[in-house]
């Protein structure tokens, strides 16, 4: 069942739910993509149709950010919780080393998927990691060969908001991939280079307070936040009105 919120429709999952659904995807027939979207990414999708358009063609919209569970439930729309996308992300990958499917790594500065590939080979010596590429390429037909090349069953693409979420949608069915997944800076994080906030503060939902403590830079973004919780609370009104 999905759930509308401010014009982006999210499944409404619990992360083990949402990871089975991924797995199924993953092994099954056709093409499919999970995005993950953040407040930030509902706002502009709010501004850019076509790109609405493609994060609710996706085979599972994931609420990422804690910012989009309290809109909904402002809504009254409640969803089941938030789904971080590297939670997702984390428990898609150990099932895929179980089932013997096998992942590629898209994203990030050079050398970082490939450090992220090794650490999660580390962890899961039974995964089929059958390739890495950076995200800063200028021609998109290499990539796509090297994918299909590859033989991918899932693709982790890590190019940022809203580079990644287009590219899937216009490449992904090119690449022979089953499933691909619009993950941001996860790389950064499973390469070491960027440290997840502790799990109490993900448990109270303030890693994004955690982040901005060790990322000061993010405070322009983060301001955002206030004004996308009052957009919603502003379409509450005007949807109880005659």
């Amino acid at each position: 069942m999905r759930k509308e919120i401010m014009g982006v429709t999210f499944d409404d999952v619990t992360l083990e739910e949402a990871v089975a659904a991924g797995e199924a995807l993953a092994a099954g027939p056709g093409f499919s993509y999970v995005v993950t979207p953040n407040p930030e990414i509902v706002a502009m999708a709010r501004q850019t149709e076509t790109y609405r358009e493609i994060l609710n063609g996706a085979g599972l919209v994931l609420p990422d950010g804690i910012g989009v569970v309290h809109a909904a439930k402002i809504l009254g729309t409640p969803l089941k919780g938030r789904v971080p996308g590297i939670d997702f992300a984390s428990a898609l990958v150990e099932r895929l080393a179980r089932s013997g499917l096998r992942l590629f790594l898209l994203g990030a500065k050079p050398g970082v998927a490939e450090q992220a590939g090794e650490n999660l080979k580390k962890r899961y010596p039974d995964l089929l990691l059958c390739g890495t590429h950076d995200g800063y390429f200028q021609t998109d037909g290499p990539v796509v060969d090297q994918i299909r090349a590859a033989r991918a069953d899932v693709v982790f693409v890590c190019l940022g908001a809203p580079k990644q979420e287009r590219w899937m949608a216009q490449y992904g069915p090119e690449t022979g991939a089953h499933l691909m997944v619009g993950l941001g800076g996860v790389l950064d994080v499973y390469a070491g280079h960027v440290k997840r906030a502790p799990e109490i503060w993900q448990k109270l939902g303030l890693e994004w307070c955690y982040r901005l403590l060790h990322q000061p830079s993010r405070l322009g973004r983060m301001a955002k936040l206030p004004l996308f919780l009052l957009e919603a609370a502003r379409e509450k009104g005007k949807r109880g009105k005659p």
